[in-house]
């Protein structure tokens, strides 16, 4: 479903900048924060952020990305 919705102009260029940054679009970024605003205020922020990454295509073997981040050898 699609909707109209007036944002600030400094918050549009905000979220262009992120867009960009993130290589995905100001909709899916809105798509991402009203998901983590409806888990927050649900109480399922958990639940809902189980499997939030399994898009990223930077990261690749969860495992060896933990390793790296706290430099330990694959």
């Amino acid at each position: 479903m699609r909707f109209l919705a007036d944002i600030p102009d400094n918050d549009i260029q905000w979220l262009e900048a992120l867009a960009a940054e993130q290589g995905v679009s100001r909709a899916e970024l809105v798509r991402r924060a009203v998901a983590a605003y409806r888990a927050d205020v649900s109480g399922d922020a958990i639940d809902n952020a189980f499997g939030i990454w399994r898009d990223r295509t930077d990261i690749g073997d969860g495992l060896k990305y933990q390793r790296r981040l706290r430099g330990k050898r694959e």
